[in-house]
Order: structure tokens, then C-alpha cells, then sequence
């Protein structure tokens, strides 16, 4: 696998075959955008399945809490969604990975607060956001006291990366030059300019599917799709259909 992580020459990126995988980007704790676009794949995935045969698969990739309004009500939507699809991919974003952090160890990490951190507060546990201060350790127990079982096991089950045939999926991208065995979860989860701008040499074999960074509308730029549309502050929520050679985007706004 290694050997071809890296490619010379690309050929044109395919799916697994009879599988169409529709992968979402980052959610932010908005769960109304949330609802409106898995209605709009649940159709479009019904009818590829009843006319197609082909199986849907949802590929998630992270970056779920913070920022929005409904942190707790996204997290019960995609628990539910992984109920009725269990093959469903969850990756975890750097948000996640802030907040996890700030959790385990939050005498070292007092800026996630001003990441977004308060509205994932203010969505499980108000009180959680009011005792938040110079030493973070009660907001960080009441926090955590505050989080359901299912949810907490959720943020602790969810893995860096996924491989689909030609495509890989992460949050953030790739180190250049880098084999996939050798990627750093820091690069993984918080990479930006020094993927976006790799050399070709330095690209990945596979086309890359990531978030992280916003665009007013998703962006494919052949051997890397990004699907982060802000919907934060944009109100739109992005993804890319991937079946056989074709990809295609749908977005939507609640």
C-alpha cells in the first residue's frame, strides 16, 4: 500500500464498485443543516438504491462540535443515522480533538473557549460555561458530567482517516511526501496551506476528500476535494457523491 500512496501519473479516481459514498463536511453544531441535507441524501441515495442496486454509504468528516447552535442535537442525529446505517464513517476533526483535549487536560488548554468551545458548553451544560475561568478544571468536570455515555463513546471511537478505493478521506489532508503509515494526527486534523499547495510529485496516489477549510462552495481540484462550506456562518451544509468515476456535490440550507 505504501508504494502507491504516492503516484506519478493519475488515472481518473473511482469508487469501490456498487457503492455510491456520499462524505459531509464539517457540521459545527448545526443540526437544522444537518437534517435538510441527509433528507436530500437519504432521497438521492433511495433512488440509487432502488434503481441501481447500488448500496449507500455516508463518510462523515468530523469537526461536529463548537461554533453552532445544537452541538448535543447533532451529535443525537448522527448516533441515530449510525443506527439505521452502521457502516457509516465517523472521522474526527481537530474540534473534536480540541475538546477532547481540553477534557483530559484543561489546566493546558484555556483557548478552546475562544475556538468554539463555549457554544459545545452552552449546548450540554450552561452551567459548565458559566464556571469557565482562569483554571478550567470545574467547567471541565461539569462538562464531562454533562455529556451522555453514548456521546462521550462516540467522540473516543472516531478514526483519523478512510480508504475507499481511489479516494481517501480525512479531516484536514495530508503531509506532502509523506506515506499514509508516517501521517502525524496533528497534520491529519490541522493541516491547511502546505497540502493545499503541495507540488504534484508530492501529492497523494488517491484523490484526497477533506474539511477544515472553508469555501463559499466546495471545491474539486482533482486530486483534492474540500467540502467545508462554513456552514457556521454561510448556513450551508456540503457534500460530495461519489459512484464509479463520477462525483458530484449537493449542498444544502435549512
Amino acid at each position: 500500500m505504501l508504494e502507491n500512496f504516492f503516484s506519478k501519473s493519475r488515472k481518473r479516481a473511482s469508487a469501490p464498485p456498487g457503492l455510491r459514498i456520499y462524505a459531509i463536511g464539517d457540521i459545527h453544531g448545526c443540526r437544522a443543516e444537518l437534517n435538510a441535507l441527509t433528507a436530500r441524501i437519504e432521497a438521492d441515495a433511495a433512488d440509487a438504491e432502488a434503481r441501481n442496486g447500488v448500496r449507500a454509504q455516508l463518510v462523515f468528516l468530523g469537526d461536529y462540535v463548537d461554533r453552532g447552535p445544537d452541538v448535543k442535537g447533532v451529535i443525537d442525529a448522527l448516533l441515530t443515522i449510525k443506527t439505521r446505517r452502521p457502516d457509516t464513517v465517523f472521522l474526527k476533526g481537530n474540534h473534536e480533538a480540541a475538546m477532547l483535549d481540553f477534557l483530559d487536560h484543561p489546566e493546558d488548554l484555556p483557548d478552546w473557549l475562544d475556538w468554539g468551545g463555549r457554544e459545545t458548553m452552552l449546548s450540554y451544560a450552561p452551567s459548565a460555561a458559566a464556571a469557565a475561568g482562569p483554571d478550567n478544571r470545574k467547567a471541565a468536570a461539569a462538562l464531562e458530567a454533562a455529556i451522555p455515555a453514548p456521546h462521550m463513546a462516540f467522540f473516543r471511537s472516531l478514526k483519523l482517516y478512510h480508504e475507499a478505493e481511489d479516494y481517501l478521506f480525512v479531516h484536514a489532508g495530508v503531509r506532502p511526501g509523506r506515506p499514509l503509515a508516517e501521517q502525524e494526527e496533528q497534520d491529519l486534523l490541522w493541516i491547511r496551506s502546505s497540502f493545499h499547495n503541495a507540488r504534484p510529485p508530492l501529492r497523494p496516489g488517491r484523490v484526497v476528500v477533506h474539511g477544515h477549510q472553508p469555501y463559499d462552495r466546495p471545491v474539486d481540484a482533482g486530486w483534492r476535494i474540500g467540502i467545508d462550506t462554513g456552514v457556521y456562518y454561510s448556513g450551508m451544509l456540503s457534500a460530495v457523491a461519489l459512484e464509479g468515476a463520477r462525483r458530484w456535490f449537493i449542498s444544502a440550507k435549512a
